[in-house]
């Protein structure tokens, strides 16, 4: 069960999007078990989990794709199947297994989606901004990877949309077009857009979510910014070193922080909790004159806060 502290919305921000214990299945088949969460305006928010935790189906329940078994859904103060048709015009999709004609070209696939909707945005600008210009005239065929996800973001942005919904959207390119993508997720938010994406890149969720809601079966198991859950779940910092000083071990120990010391040769790992574990550390050496050949610190991240709530890594 999530408490109401980690419902909370971001200070001066209005849910956009509210999601109240919706469950779906699929004959025996539990896709989605229990799920509740908001969305503030204005922010990244992501839901992270393996593949097969719910997130497709969270996401596309919230956009009106498909309908719960049970719960309630409010997008922009709409429901998304009563109110499937103002909806449509005021939000953005991207689907994970999207795909076009091989054969058409990129103008051709905006001006089609533009056609979809009353008052489009400018179709070349789009295509300008997302570093597609030079690709306009392109078969979809032709496109690599990162360029058809840039084509997808510029179809969902067609309508200038109020929320961007955004499902893996960088799974399997590779790391210089996944930080492109970033940039241009980054932009939709800075231009006054509400992002909610799905992603198991635990990086991703780090270097661009606001607040991030982890799922695992189908049920929400925490949701804060990616600092505060680390900070819940993980406070314990590390501090690996290596010295050929005689007393470094006895010096360690007195930090007032440290919890544990360990030595292996002339290394040295020390760990502890607290924001200033780390400066203690650096004054320790200064004041008593220790000299290193490397130092280094380990901080924890998502990925160690998914293993310390599921017990097991979001790739295995």
């Amino acid at each position: 069960m999530v408490s109401e502290q980690h419902m909370a919305v971001l200070p001066m921000s209005r849910p956009i999007i509210q999601v109240s214990s919706i469950r779906k299945t699929y004959g025996s088949t539990v896709a989605v078990a229990d799920v509740s969460l908001e969305v503030s305006e204005g922010e990244i928010f992501g839901l992270i989990g393996p593949n097969g935790a719910g997130k497709t189906t969270t996401m596309e329940c919230v956009e009106g794709v498909r309908r719960p078994d049970s719960g309630n859904i409010s997008v922009l103060g709409l429901d998304p199947f009563r109110d499937i048709y103002k909806l449509q015009n005021r939000i953005g999709v991207q689907l994970q297994q999207a795909q076009l004609q091989k054969r058409i070209k990129v103008w051709e696939a905006v001006d089609l989606w533009a056609s979809l909707y009353s008052h489009p945005v400018d179709g070349d600008q789009l295509l300008e901004q997302l570093g597609l210009a030079n690709k306009r005239d392109a078969w979809f065929m032709t496109l690599s990877g990162g360029q058809k996800q840039r084509l997808f973001i510029a179809l969902a942005l067609i309508n200038d949309p109020e929320v961007v919904f955004l499902d893996e959207l960088t799974t399997g390119l590779d790391p210089q077009s996944r930080r492109a993508i970033w940039e241009l997720v980054r932009g939709i938010r800075d231009r006054g857009k509400t992002v909610f994406m799905t992603t198991h890149l635990m990086e991703e969720a780090e270097r661009l979510c606001d607040r991030v809601a982890i799922i695992e079966h189908g049920k929400i198991i925490d949701i804060g910014s990616p600092a505060e859950l680390v900070g819940r779940h993980c406070p314990k910092r590390t501090v690996v070193l290596a010295t050929r000083d005689a007393f470094a071990e006895e010096r360690l120990r007195t930090i007032p922080l440290a919890e544990t010391v360990t030595s292996r040769d002339s290394r040295f790992t020390i760990q502890g909790r607290g924001d200033d574990f780390v400066t203690e550390v650096i004054q320790c050496l200064s004041e008593n004159r220790i000299r290193v050949t490397d130092f280094r610190t380990e901080l924890p991240n998502l990925e160690d806060v998914f293993l310390k709530l599921t017990g097991h890594s979001i790739r295995d």
